[in-house]
C-alpha cells in the first residue's frame, strides 16, 4: 500500500472509532428522554448492557473471522450489522425492540472497534509510531464525544430521541466504501483449522445466561435467576473443556500461561469497568438530581473527552522517563481521585463538580487506553497479537456489561427501598419522570427533594463501587512494578 492509501484507510478506520464514541455518549444523553418515553427506568441498564454484551460476544469471533476471509471483509460486514442495528433503533417502537435492535449494532460494533486495532498492527509495525497513531485514534474519540453530548442533547431537545441513532449510519456507510476502495493487501487470509464453533457458541450462551442472571435479580423469580446461572456455568465449564482439544480455539489457552498479559487483561477489566459507571450516570446525575436539559447533562462528558485525548498524546512523552506500569499507575491515580470526587458528592452537589470529576476521569482513561493497549501486542507472542488483541477488547466489553449490569442491580434496589419507603408518595412512574427535564416539570415540587435523595442514593452506591474497582487495579499494578523491579 501506498503511504497516501495508509492515511486514508486510517482515517476510515478513525471514523468508525469516532462513531463508537458518539454512539455512546449520544444515547446516554439521550437515556432519559427514551425511559420517560418508553417507561424503562429499570430497564435502563440493559440499553447499555446488551450493546455491550453484543460487542464482547462478538469481538473474538469476529477477529477470527478476519483470519479466514481476510479483515478488510470482516470489517465490512461489522459496519452493515451496525448501521442495521442503528436504522431499527432509530424506528424503535418499545423498550424490548429498543434492546433487541441494540444487541444488533452491539455484534456490528464488535468488529468495528476490534478489528481496526489488528489492522493498525499490521499498517504500523513500529510500536512508537503506532503509539502516535494511536493518540489520533483517542483524538477522535474525544472529538466524537465532545461532539456527541452537543448534538445529541439538541436533537433530543428540539427533535426526539429517535433521531439520535440514525447519524450512525452515513459515517458506518462512508468508513466501509472508504476501506473498500482504498484498503489493499496482498495478503491472503492465513489457512486455519476447523472453526471453533463449538467454542464460540457455549461462549455466547454462557455471557448471556450470566447477564441475565444479574439483570434478573430483582425482577424476576429466584427460580428464573437460578436457571440461568446454572446455564451461564454450564457453558462455560463446556467452553474450557471445548477448548483444550479445538484445533483454532476461539479463546487459545497459552495467552494465560503468559504473566505479563494476564496482568494487562486484569487491568484492562478493572479499569474498563470501573469507567463506564461514570460515563453512564453522569448525564442522569445531571438531568436527574441538577435538573439540568438534555443538552447541559450531555456536556458533562465533554471534559472528560478534552482530558482523554491529552492523556492519551501524553503517553509517548511519559514513556521517555516512565516504565510502562508507572504511566498506568499515574492514570489510574487520575480516575480515583475522579471517583473520590463523585462519591462525596451530595444531593445537592454543584454541576462545576461533576465537570471537574469528568476532566480527571478523561485523562486516567486516556493515559491508560494508550499504554495497555500497545503494552498487549508487545507482551503477546507475534503470533497471538490478533487474538490478544481482540481478547483485550473483550475483556473490556465484559467488564463494562457486567458492572453495568451490577450498577443497574444497584441503582433499582436504592430505587424501590427508596419507593417503599415513601409509602406509596412517590412510584417508579413517577421517578422514571424525573430523569427528563421535559416530564419532571409535571412532578409534585413538594416530593422532588425526596425523589432526589432516592436517586441519589444509587447512583452513590454506583461511584462507591467504581472507587473500589480502581483501587483494586492501583493494588495489582503497584504488585506488577515490584516484580519488574524483582526481575531487573
Amino acid at each position: 500500500m501506498t503511504k497516501r492509501n495508509i492515511t486514508i484507510v486510517t482515517l476510515a478506520l478513525l471514523l468508525s472509532n469516532a462513531m463508537s464514541g458518539l454512539d455512546g455518549t449520544i444515547v446516554n444523553t439521550a437515556l432519559p428522554a427514551i425511559i420517560a418515553d418508553l417507561h424503562g427506568l429499570r430497564w435502563m441498564a440493559w440499553l447499555v448492557a446488551v450493546f455491550l454484551l453484543g460487542t464482547a460476544v462478538s469481538t473474538l469471533i469476529w477477529s477470527k473471522l478476519g483470519e479466514r476471509v481476510g479483515n478488510k471483509t470482516a470489517y465490512q460486514l461489522a459496519a452493515v450489522f451496525f448501521v442495521v442495528g442503528s436504522l431499527l433503533q432509530g424506528i424503535a417502537p418499545n423498550m424490548g425492540f429498543l434492546i433487541l435492535a441494540r444487541g444488533l449494532a452491539g455484534i456490528g460494533n464488535g468488529g468495528m472497534i476490534s478489528l481496526p486495532y489488528i489492522i493498525y498492527a499490521e499498517l504500523y509495525p513500529q510500536p512508537r509510531r503506532r503509539m502516535q497513531v494511536l493518540g489520533f485514534v483517542s483524538a477522535s474519540y474525544s472529538t466524537a464525544t465532545i461532539i456527541g453530548p452537543l448534538v445529541g442533547g439538541a436533537i433530543v431537545d428540539t427533535l426526539s430521541w429517535h433521531w439520535v441513532f440514525y447519524l450512525n449510519v452515513p459515517i458506518g456507510l462512508l468508513s466501509a466504501v472508504l476501506i473498500q476502495v482504498f484498503y489493499q493487501t496482498q495478503a491472503r487470509p492465513r489457512a486455519v483449522g476447523k472453526t471453533d464453533a463449538l467454542g464460540a457458541g457455549l461462549m455466547a450462551v454462557g455471557l448471556i445466561a450470566l447477564l441475565c442472571a444479574i439483570e434478573f435479580v430483582g425482577l424476576a423469580a429466584s427460580w428464573v435467576v437460578a436457571v440461568a446461572a446454572v446455564i451461564a456455568v454450564l457453558a462455560f465449564a463446556g467452553l474450557v473443556r471445548v477448548e483444550r482439544t479445538a484445533a483454532d480455539p476461539i479463546i487459545p489457552g497459552r495467552l494465560f500461561q503468559n504473566r505479563a498479559l494476564v496482568i494487562d487483561f486484569a487491568l484492562f477489566t478493572l479499569i474498563w469497568g470501573a469507567f463506564i459507571g461514570f460515563l453512564t450516570y453522569s448525564p442522569m446525575w445531571a438531568q436527574g438530581l441538577i435538573g439540568t436539559t438534555a443538552l447541559i447533562g450531555g456536556a458533562t462528558q465533554i471534559p472528560g473527552s478534552v482530558t482523554d485525548f491529552i492523556g492519551s498524546e501524553a503517553v509517548p512523552g511519559l514513556r521517555r522517563f516512565c516504565s510502562p506500569h508507572q504511566v498506568v499507575m499515574i492514570g489510574i491515580a487520575m480516575l480515583i481521585i475522579s471517583f473520590v470526587l463523585m462519591v462525596g458528592a451530595g444531593v445537592q452537589a454543584p454541576y462545576w463538580l461533576l465537570l471537574v470529576a469528568a476532566g480527571f476521569e478523561g485523562f486516567g482513561n486516556g493515559g491508560c487506553f494508550n499504554e495497555l493497549q500497545v503494552k498487549v501486542q508487545q507482551d503477546a507472542a507475534l503470533q497471538d497479537v490478533p487474538v490478544a488483541t481482540s481478547f483485550s477488547f473483550l475483556l473490556r466489553m465484559l467488564s463494562q456489561t457486567f458492572t453495568t449490569a451490577i450498577f443497574g442491580l444497584l441503582v433499582n434496589r436504592a430505587l424501590l427501598r427508596g419507593i417503599a419507603a415513601t409509602h406509596g408518595r412517590v412510584t417508579l412512574a413517577m421517578m422514571n419522570k424525573l430523569s427528563d427535564s421535559h416530564s419532571a416539570g409535571s412532578l409534585p415540587q413538594a416530593l422532588m427533594p425526596q425523589m432526589r435523595q432516592i436517586l441519589h442514593s444509587g447512583l452513590h452506591n454506583v461511584m462507591v463501587l467504581a472507587l473500589v474497582l480502581m483501587l483494586i487495579a492501583a493494588a495489582i499494578n503497584g504488585w506488577a512494578q515490584h516484580l519488574e523491579r524483582v526481575a531487573a
